[in-house]
């Protein structure tokens, strides 16, 4: 399969138990019925969304919590009439009369909310994290609101108050930067540069100076896009680095490998253009040189272009010919490290890679060659060393014929050697043994897994064998 026949994958979201929206209030009439702390919290946010909230409150005595509210309070209950022209309708009342209600808001077209009953409401109010214009809510679908609330605090912790200052000021700004960049790749760009500066200099409340400056550093020469090289590190996207994430929500395209899973690509911009180009080992691949001319091609379209390979990108990533391309052309490249399939296994396993007295050097190593057969010019006296540790990249076609040589070359047969399969994430598995014994036990691993080879005294001690439970039950 060519590069230009790859397949390109939409946004794929996991299921959402509920679509979160942010609707416009202002000048509308929202209905809340209702005397309690329950009701008074919501029409106090619905307030301050701009809504002409009307309070039914039941009681006078009910009435007077609602003392100072922006907002029309009335000492009597609902009534169908209440309901009319209504945008929402919010109701904090007893059980037998919920149902009613429900019926007539959804009668008269308004979305219904019945406090702390989410089993009856059409819609739920999240947790907010206020730095308005930027606002973000939060919510655990009802199940779980304390979670919700420290999940709140931790961002109000880390988000500065200071960025609302700069979403007022991209509000004001956004009609004379359409005006004066028609070009939407320029004004791309332009806000690409807000947005590293309100990053920067959170703290402090944009000038019109910044906004001159940003107009005056888009030029023909800035057209031109950009092409990062991501490590997606070997499986679990907990494990990605902020600057990979960062990278992912800033792109306009992304290419990525068959070992790139689906809750990696999550974390990207929804906007973003996704292009499968694996490559299959020992099956159908896209050509590196097709690769390498797509990214050239994006990027000199003035996308911003991610190459999002699995585990660290300048180890067995083919890093050097896209990043030879890319220079060649004249376009900007930037790469972001991932952690690396032998770090992933080591860590999820427990065990060091190097050791004071038994493992003074870790090498890493190819299983395969251009041609798919075991390299010829691997250094056997170096992985024969009693003292290194060696991890072996994509060795499942030739790891009898490794494990041959190095013992040929003086590997003892007996040193500990571990196979690992789809390493970090929650299929893992892995087959530990002797050298000599390890191409019968890689056998047993989930065909088609991503697999990596540690061999050494590191691999001391581990569990003989961790299967799959549906493996083992077999």
């Amino acid at each position: 399969m060519s590069a230009r026949q790859a397949e390109t994958v939409p946004a794929r979201i996991a299921p959402l138990p509920n679509l979160p929206v942010f609707h416009k209030l202002a000048g509308r009439k929202v209905v809340v019925a209702g005397g309690s702390q329950g009701a008074l919290w919501k029409a106090e946010l619905l307030a301050a969304a701009g809504a002409e909230v009307l309070v039914l409150a039941g009681h006078a005595a009910a009435a007077r919590l609602f003392d100072g509210l922006a907002a029309t309070v009335l000492p009597r209950g609902w009534t169908e009439a209440d309901l009319h022209g209504a945008a929402l309708a919010v109701a904090d009342i007893p059980a037998d009369e919920a149902a009613r209600f429900i019926a007539a808001a959804r009668a008269a077209g308004a979305p219904v909310n019945i406090i702390d009953r989410t089993e009856l409401c059409d819609f739920t109010f999240g947790t907010i994290v206020n730095r308005a214009p930027v606002v973000i809510a939060i919510s655990t679908d009802g199940g779980a609101p304390m979670l919700g609330q420290s999940i709140r605090a931790r961002i109000e912790s880390v988000l500065p108050l200071g960025l609302s200052e700069w979403a007022k000021a991209a509000l004001r700004w956004r009609p004379q930067v359409k005006k004066r960049l028609a070009d939407f790749a320029d004004r791309r760009l332009f806000w690409q540069g807000f947005t590293r500066l309100a990053w920067e200099q959170p703290d402090r409340a944009p000038s019109d100076a910044d906004r001159e400056k940003l107009l005056r550093s888009i030029s023909a020469a800035n057209r031109r896009g950009k092409v990062t090289l991501v490590g997606a590190g070997p499986g679990d996207p907990e494990l990605l680095t902020l600057k990979a994430v960062r990278a992912l929500q800033s792109a306009t395209v992304i290419l990525y490998d068959d070992l790139v899973g689906p809750d990696i690509l999550e974390l990207a911009r929804r906007e973003a253009t996704r292009i499968a180009v694996g490559k299959t080992g020992h099956g159908p691949s896209v050509r590196q040189s097709e690769i390498c001319e797509r990214i050239v091609a994006l990027a000199e379209a003035g996308e911003t272009v991610v190459r999002l390979k699995g585990g660290d990108p300048l180890i067995f990533g083919r890093a050097t010919e896209e990043i030879e391309a890319c220079r060649a052309a004249g376009i900007e490249v930037a790469i972001v490290p991932g952690i690396s399939a032998a770090q992933g296994a080591a860590a999820s396993l427990g065990f060091s890679l190097t050791e004071r007295m038994n493992a003074r050097r870790i090498q890493y190593v190819t299983g395969h060659g251009a041609d798919g057969k075991l390299p010829r010019d691997l250094d056997w006296a170096a992985i024969a060393n009693p003292v290194a540790t060696t991890a072996i990249y994509m060795p499942r076609k030739t790891l009898a014929a490794f494990v041959r040589e190095a013992a040929a070359h003086g590997l003892a047969a007996a040193t500990p050697a571990i196979a690992v399969a789809s390493a970090t994430r929650p299929e893992q598995h892995h087959v530990a043994g002797r050298l000599d014994e390890l191409p019968r036990l890689a056998a047993s691993l989930a065909p088609g897994a991503p697999v990596v080879v540690i061999i050494g005294a590191v691999a001391r001690n581990l569990d003989a064998t961790r299967l799959p439970e549906a493996a083992s039950a077999a």
